[in-house]
């Protein structure tokens, strides 16, 4: 039984109450009293217009069902797009829409690079991310398959260690290109006059092609460099001179290692990468955020001797070609992503005895937290996460201007409450929803003043996708999605949308992420694709992954690409409504192996991730696919298997007990790739866990979910395991 504290008349989850009270509230200046009385305000005042948001999503569903109902199949563009204009689904495009917020951070409006997202939950991984803001290029290159093969096991290769340098500095010639000769051929570098970098290169005496790429360097007791500090379109690249080094003392230059500025921005992720489904869980959420915000969160990390903490990175300390001192962020910018409308929680009940909107505590407690860094806490000399005084709130899963709207409100009153100027509270749009990207110029318009950016999200809007028009027909398979007409069309219309509201300079244009964790030569030759759809962040799964990924940054100048976008579309938007909301049905019947195949691909990854979740509290992670490829999960992508999977059954594709036979039959095979996991708890021969039952009612009541959503299932069934302990 959860103990309870009544303040203003909520019923607070007592451990939740006394983390607010005790340990976020300390060094903010704000009383007590003034968090209980509005938020119970907060609650009041916007819980039933939460309500009024999540019954209009789904009224305009039942209609959109019921057209499809009347006519399945293809439909009629005209037709269908009269329908949604007539409903309220699609709203009337603004005409002059202009982003202008205030007090925006360099790594949202002018700094191109990769974008972290990690689970909140998991301090170490927590720190992980902020910390990833800088990483070893020669690690990298070496632990990974990007050289096109895996490290062999064992000791230092030394063979490949001069595979790794060669790369490294084949790189530096195509990103820091000398006058003269090869980064291969350089043994040694120098500060000269008019703050210029003097290099030797085999027998020349050069320098950069571009002598302003240089930014500065440290030096030793003896007036010998240790470290140069170089720019490659606004990323920082750091090599670390030192001759009796085992690297450095086989290196001409006697670089022993050379640092990318990678994660230049990181969300800290309260929604789909975590299994949050309590008080408990929520106060351990909060206490991180809490914890990056003062600076003082720590991990522990192994056991035994080889025992460490870990903590926030220092600022990286240097002077600059002009003998100045310098200070590099040693960072990423960190910024919070709260859960979305639907989620209701019981770590705060109301007056009668119900759960309260969770959005709505996020929106209040996460700032809350992030007055430590407006304020500077107790320790104002430390590094502060937003310089320019701002707070970063991605908000996931919102459906149309109204709700961008309704959001923006929130924000504007929490700002009131704790005195915070106007529009301190940024907003992430996650363009991921049908409804927001079909209007996503007018989802801006509601945003204008606090936007930081907007972000295709290719998996959820697929989930959402398929739901919205789950009447209309069968579904292509999951594989074929990626060349539906619809997708082509998402990602360029949200990028000349952002370039018509002025996001260029202003605010970031992102793209998604890359789900095989452990193919890095494949992201290096097609993620680069993301930089030339205009993409000026986007997301990675690891700080390894960021560390690879700012290469392409250092190749393409996104910028000066945005332009090429401008200049090719004319500022106009390249694909019409129409091919954006074109219904990837399936056109004639699928051979029945193929049917088999997709139906055991769905349910072997549905399995592999809410077994997880469900059982071990894991929200994100890497899961085997039927193929033992790792591939990085979260709820994102279990909505477009459940989805998948309730599509095909509504239309007959295939049967209940095909799918019951496909589950049990994935069971077994996700259960035998779990092995070697001792916390694991086996699905088969019984299938009578929660888990199992947990995938059962994703894809059998998948139909009735609304939105298709997978959260009220697993919280329920997650909350099940914990009580069975």
């Amino acid at each position: 039984m959860t103990d309870r504290i009544e303040k203003a008349g909520l019923q607070w989850d007592a451990g939740l109450a006394a983390f607010v009270e005790n340990e976020v509230l300390p060094g903010t200046g704000v009383e007590p009293e003034l968090v209980w009385e509005n938020v119970a305000k907060l609650i009041k005042v916007f819980g039933p217009r939460n309500a009024e948001l999540l019954a209009k999503r789904e009224e305009l569903q039942g209609k959109i069902d019921a057209w499809h109902v009347a006519n399945r199949g293809v439909p009629d563009m005209e037709a269908y797009t009269a329908m949604l204009r007539e409903i309220g689904y699609l709203v009337e495009e603004p005409e002059d829409v202009s982003v202008e917020p205030e007090g925006i951070d360099p790594e949202i409006s002018s700094v191109c690079g990769p974008q972290l997202v990690v689970p909140i939950t998991n301090a170490r991984f927590a720190l992980n991310a902020a910390n990833a803001r800088w990483g070893s290029l020669y690690d990298a290159l070496y632990g990974t398959n990007a050289l096109g093969s895996m490290p062999p096991k064992g000791e230092f290769d030394p063979e490949r260690g001069k595979q790794v340098v060669a790369w490294a500095k084949a790189h530096l010639d195509k990103v820091l290109p000398l006058k003269k000769g090869s980064w291969a051929e350089v043994s040694s570098m120098a500060p000269g006059g008019q703050g210029k970098l003097m290099v030797i290169a085999g027998k020349h005496s050069t320098e950069l092609a571009d002598p302003n790429q240089y930014a500065g360097c440290n030096r030793d007791e003896k007036g010998k460099i240790t470290d140069v500090y170089f720019r490659a379109n606004g990323l920082h690249i750091v090599m670390f001179i030192d001759r009796a080094d085992p690297i450095g003392k086989t290196d001409p230059a006697g670089i022993a290692d050379i640092f990318l500025e990678a994660a230049v921005s990181t969300i800290m992720d309260m929604e789909d990468s975590v299994a949050v489904v309590d008080a408990e869980d929520k106060v351990l959420a909060y206490r991180n955020w809490l914890g990056l915000m003062k600076g003082d969160l720590t991990a522990q990390v192994g056991s035994g001797e080889n025992a460490y903490v870990r903590e926030l990175n220092p600022d990286l300390g240097f002077e600059s070609k002009a003998g100045r001192p310098a200070l590099l962020k040693g960072r990423a910018l960190m910024l919070v992503r709260n859960v979305d409308l639907l989620m209701y929680t019981d770590a705060v009940l109301d007056e009668a005895g119900n759960r309260v909107p969770e959005g709505l505590l996020d929106a209040f407690i996460t700032p809350l937290c992030a007055l430590h860094d407006i304020m500077g806490g107790e320790n104002k000399e430390r590094p502060r996460n937003s310089p320019k005084g701002s707070i970063y709130i991605v908000k996931p899963k919102m459906h149309g201007p109204e709700e961008v709207e309704f959001v923006c409100k929130t924000f504007e009153v929490v700002e009131l409450i704790l005195g915070l100027r106007a529009n301190t509270i940024k907003i992430g749009i996650m363009d991921e929803e049908r409804r927001t990207s079909a209007n996503l110029k007018a989802c801006i318009k509601a945003a204008e003043k606090r936007l930081a950016f907007i972000n295709t999200g290719f998996l959820d809007r697929t989930g959402d996708e398929i739901h919205t028009s789950i009447e209309a027909g069968p579904m292509v398979p999951k594989g074929r999605m990626k060349a539906a007409a619809w997708l082509g069309a998402y990602e360029d219309r949200n990028v000349d949308i952002a370039l018509q509201c002025g996001l260029k300079g202003r605010a970031q244009i992102g793209k998604g992420m890359w789900a095989m964790t452990d193919d890095m030569a494949g992201m290096l030759e097609q993620k680069k694709g993301h930089l030339m759809m205009g993409g000026t962040t986007a997301w990675v799964p690891s700080p390894t992954a960021a560390v690879l990924h700012a290469t392409h940054y250092h190749e393409t100048d996104v910028f000066a690409r945005l332009y090429e976008i401008g200049e090719e579309s004319k500022g106009e938007v390249r694909h019409s409504l129409e091919e954006l909301l074109t219904i990837p049905l399936q056109e004639g019947e699928l051979p029945g192996d193929e049917i088999r195949t997709e139906l055991e691909n769905n349910c072997q990854s549905l399995l592999g991730y809410v077994v997880r979740w469900v059982d071990q509290g894991v929200g994100c992670s890497k899961v085997p696919d039927v193929h033992d490829v790792p591939l990085m999960e979260d709820r994102a992508t279990l909505r477009i298997s459940a989805q998948a999977l309730a599509n095909w059954l509504l239309h007959d594709v295939v049967s209940q007990d095909q799918v019951m036979e496909a589950l049990k039959k994935m069971a077994a095979q996700v259960d035998q790739q779990n092995a070697g996991d001792p916390a694991y708890r086996p699905m088969a021969p019984g299938f009578d866990g929660v888990a199992f039952q947990a995938a059962c009612d994703l894809v059998f009541k998948g139909r009735d979910e609304p939105s298709g959503y997978t959260q009220n299932i697993l919280q329920a069934r997650r909350i099940e395991a914990k009580a069975r302990g």
